[in-house]
């Protein structure tokens, strides 16, 4: 696995938990020559992962709709940007340059974002990992109401368990190294185009 998509807010957060994360996980990122796949933003803790990443000498592709560009959002320092027409789009490209999801603290948009991945891979749409870096026990209360979701029968167990869940960063790269894909919820696997 040589590139990794990053969500996460574009906020920094009150506690000084989840900056401290977000700069870990892009040094590390570096560190194991993983390329970093986000949303191309220079402020929060998108800010803080890709400044850290870069700093640590590693690869940060930024992938951002031209609107937010065009409100000085766009990080300049990075290794490639790319600059799409819309927010559909700018998921999709970060789903085609990724290899896997990781999720770090965040609001509406990040859960937005690692539902859809985690869905499109429930469908078969791709075949990549999904994780939450559960900073201090941020998403606790969330991986809750999925194992609910599982329990009212709306999700299916394999597909709560393949997603990747740790405090540390470190072991959800060795998490997606060994991931194991389940089988499509309606076994239709690259028949449906995102």
């Amino acid at each position: 696995m040589k590139s990794i998509a990053i969500f996460c807010g574009s906020k920094p957060g009150l506690e000084s938990c989840f900056i401290e994360s977000a700069k870990k996980t892009g040094r590390y990122l570096a560190e194991q020559d993983k390329t970093l796949v986000y949303g191309g933003g220079r402020s929060g803790l998108m800010g803080a992962v890709a400044d850290s990443a870069l700093q640590a000498g590693g690869r940060v592709v930024g992938v951002m709709p031209k609107a937010l560009v065009g409100m000085e959002l766009a990080h300049t320092g990075l290794t490639e940007m790319y600059i799409v027409e819309s927010m559909h789009e700018r998921k999709l490209k970060m789903s085609e340059l990724a290899e896997g999801f990781i999720t770090l603290p965040g609001g509406a948009g990040t859960l937005e974002e690692i539902f859809e991945q985690w869905t499109w891979a429930q469908l078969g749409i791709h075949t990549k990992p999904c994780g939450f870096l559960n900073v201090e026990g941020f998403y606790q209360p969330l991986l809750d109401m999925i194992e609910q979701t599982v329990r009212t029968g709306f999700t299916q167990s394999r597909f709560a368990t393949a997603l990747c869940v740790s405090d540390q960063i470190e072991n959800l790269v060795t998490q997606f190294e060994s991931y194991q894909i389940p089988e499509p919820k309606w076994g239709i696997q690259d028949q449906i185009v995102p």
